[in-house]
């Protein structure tokens, strides 16, 4: 069956379609600069083509999608009624939805309703809908969204210290952020180790990052809270960090409160720490050449890690599985060897050639044959997540 994955951001679109039985991508691309002068569609189906078009809104992007899919050149289907569902990843449910949801007017309010929580990702996740709404009026349509695998969470790990009727009035609390990926991820740690009674930490570490621990297949914490600010040091946030740091600077350089989120988002993090790069390959070849700030960086990034992997072994009362994930979690060797140093009282124990030398874009275990947690390469697939949830709602009632 064929299910179209949406991601709409503010002035971008990314698709995929995927033949849900044999996990197959059979076409995927990108609209960029929607809203903009210059706005193209870059799209992979039978042959790659760049079309360049003018898209005021994201209506016209999804018409230019659908065109690429079953255009006789560079196409793969025939006509839209192959496509059974359309998935789109929504950043938000609030505490309206606990998991993914069949749109309908109903439902749609509600998700309109959570805008104030997301307000960055929302609008343009509603847009998106809609234009697909309008262009494929037959089909169903399923939000996926971002935070509701970590809807497991008990009330006292999602409760920030905060007088309790501004968190019911303000929704204030943690929802944690990249649940598609560490659904995928955690369900394939669970089928590799052969079942889901297990408790497992997954640290999903890209510009984005974030850990998450699933006991038994439910998260019980993760990292990221009200925003995806809080939690670990990563490319530009700032991750964990007082308060009233945020009074402190705002005095010393003069910023109102929209300047001073912005940067703790953009301007913070690895980047602001070493002064060269938010990409972590900078940041390695500059620590190769004795960069000390570069060092510095890369050593508080994976110091905070190790934190939250010790923390969350200690709430679930031991570790199974341990699982990287990401960019960074699958590629940059030195962060998960420095992750992992000094954990054998955890029972983590890494096979240092494996790790050094793994196989890209593959699941493999790293850890050592004596180490009592299985410590693992896993390459996350979020549209293949947000697809099977299509599938699996795309009939509710």
């Amino acid at each position: 069956m064929k299910i179209l994955v949406i991601n709409a951001g503010s002035s971008s679109l990314k698709y995929q379609l995927i033949e849900t039985e044999t996990q197959a991508v059979l076409a995927k691309g990108v609209c960029e600069r929607i809203g903009m002068d210059k706005s193209v569609l870059n799209h992979t189906g039978k042959t790659k083509v760049e079309i360049k078009v003018d898209m005021p809104t994201h209506k016209e992007a999804i018409k230019y999608v659908l065109d690429a899919l079953v255009n006789a050149e560079h196409g793969v289907i025939a006509d839209m009624s192959e496509i059974a569902a359309v998935g789109h990843r929504v950043l938000h449910a609030g505490e309206n939805f606990k998991d993914s949801v069949l749109v309908t007017h109903e439902t749609l309010k509600l998700i309109e309703s959570n805008t104030d929580l997301g307000p960055l990702h929302m609008p343009a996740n509603i847009m998106g809908i809609k234009a697909c709404q309008e262009a494929m009026p037959k089909a169903p349509m399923v939000a996926v969204f971002d935070t509701t695998f970590h809807a497991t969470m008990p009330e006292y790990a999602y409760m920030y210290g905060i007088d309790y009727d501004d968190y019911k009035k303000y929704k204030v609390r943690k929802y944690g952020f990249h649940g598609t990926s560490h659904a995928y991820v955690s369900g394939r740690a669970s089928a590799l180790c052969g079942t889901d009674k297990i408790k497992t930490i997954v640290c999903h570490l890209g510009n984005g990052a974030s850990v998450s621990a699933v006991k038994n297949g439910k998260c019980v914490d993760t990292s990221m809270g009200l925003t995806p600010l809080e939690g670990l040091i990563m490319g530009t946030r700032s991750g964990d960090i007082d308060p009233a740091v945020m009074e402190y600077l705002m005095g010393k350089k003069g910023y109102d409160v929209h300047e001073m989120t912005n940067y703790l988002n953009k301007k913070c993090g690895v980047m602001g720490i070493s002064g060269v790069s938010s990409d972590f390959r900078d940041l390695e070849k500059a620590a190769n050449e004795k960069n000390p700030r570069a060092i510095l960086a890369l050593d508080m990034f994976s110091y905070r890690v190790k934190k939250y992997v010790g923390s969350y072994a200690a709430a679930m009362g031991g570790l199974d599985c341990l699982v990287f994930t990401g960019g960074i979690g699958e590629h940059t060797v030195c962060v998960r060897e420095a992750v992992c140093k000094d954990m054998e009282f955890l029972g983590i124990k890494l096979d240092k050639a494996k790790n050094a030398n793994p196989p890209r874009d593959e699941e493999v275990l790293i850890s050592a044959p004596d180490s009592k947690v299985k410590v693992y390469i896993i390459p996350t697939n979020e549209e293949l997540y947000i697809a099977r949830e299509t599938l699996k709602h795309k009939d509710d009632k």
